[in-house]
């Protein structure tokens, strides 16, 4: 299970919401850029990279910033946040993002979504947001009446590459992950299931781990990276079975 630190940017700083809402963010880093390569000194092999003010306005808006992070670092990048056309993905692709994200343009026009899957094979990962079970879309600020496990059944088995499956209610409180959504996700589709949201000790991970099975190939860490209360080498030694579970 890989275990992926998470860098959410607004206004070029790196920052974490609580519960998705953007005028509750904290500042933790004025630097990015020296926080991606903290988390690759210390074992991370994918970076999770979230543009809030792209979700909220429908396009890139922290793109420079991106393109540094990838350029100073050596190691997977998963990108989303306001990517909405075919021209994004590229330009995201060139500057070398290696997965993009899809969330609210996913949801709202599938045809995009499944142009996207054709013309970049591997390279589309479909994010499902949902507050209390129902997918959540733009920035987090609208609630669909569409049921998170229904809306991944739709989803082309053979043409995405993964799902990011995010508890709003759990994002950035540090209480832990939902971790019986999530296997329920997971058992629900043949795709590989990346959960994020609310991991807050380490006893978190090993709990995970006991339905890596059910189709889970991540985790998504965020505020307890920044506040120390989850030692990301810590992590991912346990994951590769380099520490006792």
């Amino acid at each position: 299970m890989l275990i992926i630190p998470a860098i959410d940017l607004k206004d070029g700083k790196c920052v974490r919401l609580s519960q998705g809402e953007m005028d509750q963010a904290t500042v933790y880093s004025q630097d990015p850029v020296e926080v991606a390569r903290r988390w690759q000194s210390l074992g991370a092999r994918r970076l999770h990279i979230v543009d809030l003010d792209g979700a909220v306005a429908g396009r890139p808006a922290n793109r420079d910033v991106v393109e540094s992070i990838c350029s100073a670092v050596p190691m997977e990048v998963e990108l989303g946040g306001g990517i909405r056309t075919m021209t994004t993905i590229e330009a995201y692709l060139e500057v070398g993002v290696d997965y993009i994200i899809l969330g609210t343009a996913a949801i709202k026009d599938p045809q995009f979504r499944e142009e996207s899957c054709k013309q970049f094979p591997g390279k589309i990962i479909i994010g499902i947001d949902a507050r209390d079970g129902m997918v959540s879309v733009q920035g987090w600020t609208e609630t669909t009446a569409v049921r998170a496990v229904d809306f991944a059944g739709q989803l082309d088995s053979t043409a995405v590459s993964a799902i990011i499956h995010t508890d709003i209610s759990r994002d950035g409180m540090l209480t832990g992950p939902n971790i019986e959504s999530t296997a329920e996700l997971a058992q629900a589709v043949p795709i590989p299931v990346i959960t994020s949201g609310g991991v807050s000790r380490i006893e978190d991970i090993h709990n995970l781990l006991t339905v890596e099975d059910k189709g889970i190939m991540g985790v998504i860490i965020g505020r307890a990276l920044y506040t120390g209360d989850v030692d990301l080498k810590e992590c991912i030694e346990l994951t590769e079975g380099k520490a006792k579970r």
